[in-house]
């Protein structure tokens, strides 16, 4: 049997006296989402942050592959295939669909002095990944007159074309209405079908039992369950949440 993808073994951070995980263990595969649950406090922030290289753990180990990895920087995740999708989405608003695209990355042409963007081939490539995952945008409109759920997709899109292998969601649905809460779930699903690990972050049972494979529940800092599809539904994992 192969290594998962991603792990974390008895991982715990401490900020001075006060443990915000302590031994969260839990494994990532390859074409599958991993719903990772808790109420607010439950120490969701900190895997999060553990994930994308923002903090190193206190305690235990990272692995890849099946090989331990250190990740001490977002940059030093993101070379390893990690990707976070923050709240935020790290978009402009104000730039267009395919400019948020490349952001900082843009393919360029010529040489020297005459070396500028290629635009034509941005907006060729945003246009056709979003596509892969169902979306049908104008990439020369800017981000600002996208919904919410058209937003995430650029921000997934975007991810995944740059090599992601492990994405990282952080309360996708969050903020969004019933609509583009659903829409945003098909994404996940559209990028699980592509091949990618999937962490879907939330604290909406509901979101997760839509498009869930494993359950882990974050309490107080531990992990007080890790489910597989077969062994929830809605009730039991609010009442895991809960604690009750």
């Amino acid at each position: 049997m192969s290594a998962p993808l991603l792990a974390l073994e008895r991982v715990s951070r401490s900020f001075g006296s006060v443990d915000a995980l302590r031994d969260v263990s839990f494994a990532v595969d390859a074409g599958r989402v991993t719903c990772l649950l808790g109420d607010n406090g439950a120490g969701k922030s900190t895997v999060i942050r553990i994930l994308s290289g923002v903090f190193e753990p206190s305690t235990g180990r990272y692995l890849i592959d099946g090989t331990e990895a250190r990740l001490a920087s977002p940059r030093a995740a993101l070379e390893l295939g990690i990707a976070t999708v923050h709240q935020d989405l790290a978009l402009v608003p104000l730039l267009a669909v395919w400019r948020n695209f490349f952001l900082g990355a843009e393919p360029t042409r010529g040489r020297g002095p005459l070396r500028r963007i290629d635009a034509a081939d941005a907006r060729r490539t945003a246009a056709d990944t979003l596509a892969q995952l169902g979306i049908e945008i104008d990439v020369d409109q800017p981000v600002a007159v996208l919904s919410g759920g058209e937003r995430q997709a650029v921000a997934i899109a975007r991810a995944l074309h740059f090599g992601a292998r492990v994405l990282v969601l952080d309360e996708p649905t969050a903020a969004l209405g019933v609509k583009q809460a659903a829409a945003v779930l098909r994404l996940v699903e559209a990028t699980r079908a592509r091949g990618a690990a999937v962490v879907l972050v939330t604290h909406n049972p509901q979101h997760a039992l839509a498009v869930g494979d494993r359950f882990v529940v974050l309490r107080r800092g531990s992990v007080a369950a890790d489910l597989g599809r077969a062994e929830v539904d809605a009730t039991r994992l609010g009442e895991l949440m809960a604690g009750g």
